[in-house]
């Protein structure tokens, strides 16, 4: 029976001093990664700012009274070009500002009307992508900048290796380096996911309002084709 005691107690603080693991969190790993975490970091925080800044031009942008056309429409038939305009310019949209410049052409041919509205609505779509070649930047840069830390760690890990003058190399100190040298792939990974998601759903959401453009655009050009 006391035996049996001793080897409890004796398990008992075998276990007792065994080392408790700590777990490791994405705030962790981050304060291994040295500078270039720093950068990603910056890289993250410039896409979403463009992101949610892009997000409120588009929704701007998008953001127009379904009873505009017929307004205009009725303002022509009754030759109140200046009211038309007056609207348009209240309005302040894309696709007003390119009725805008349609109605600003009427009495020309019909070529000149639909060419002066097109330029005008390249111009506004520019105006919507502003930023977004940043965004495939960061989407696209901030793995390589990632995978360059791991490098650049790794090269770290084995010169100080080679600099032992013992010649004895532990696991522990390799294994430290390694996992400090991969945290910056981690790192530029998270970064270009959010950067490239980031980008694909501004680019659907500007291909959304280049069809509502367009659709403006025939709207606009069979009004003037109807009969007075």
């Amino acid at each position: 029976m006391l035996f049996q005691i001793d080897t409890l107690n004796q398990a008992a603080l075998m276990a007792a001093e065994e080392p408790v693991q700590e777990s490791i969190n994405l705030w962790t790993m981050a304060q291994y990664g040295g500078w270039i975490m720093i950068i990603l970091a910056l890289l993250l925080a410039l896409a979403i700012y463009l992101f949610i800044e892009r997000l409120v031009v588009l929704r701007a942008a998008t953001q127009e009274d379904k009873s505009f056309m017929d307004r205009i429409r009725d303002y022509i038939h009754d030759g109140k070009i200046d009211s038309a305009i007056n609207l348009c310019k209240q309005t302040n949209t894309p696709s007003a500002r390119m009725v805008e410049k349609g109605i600003s052409r009427i009495g020309r041919p019909m070529q000149d009307v639909q060419v002066a509205i097109e330029n005008v609505g390249n111009l506004e779509v520019s105006q919507l992508e502003k930023g977004l070649v940043i965004m495939a930047t960061i989407a696209a840069g901030a793995p390589m900048l990632g995978f360059l830390g791991t490098v650049l760690g790794m090269v770290q890990t084995f010169y100080n290796m080679a600099q032992n003058a013992s010649g004895v190399i532990e696991m522990s100190a390799l294994s430290t380096g390694m996992y400090q040298a991969m945290v910056t792939t981690i790192g530029g990974l998270i970064v270009g996911i959010i950067a490239m998601f980031a980008y694909n759903y501004l680019v659907s959401r500007i291909d959304h309002v280049v069809r509502q453009l367009e659709g403006r655009t025939m709207e606009f050009m069979d009004l003037l084709n109807e009969p007075a």
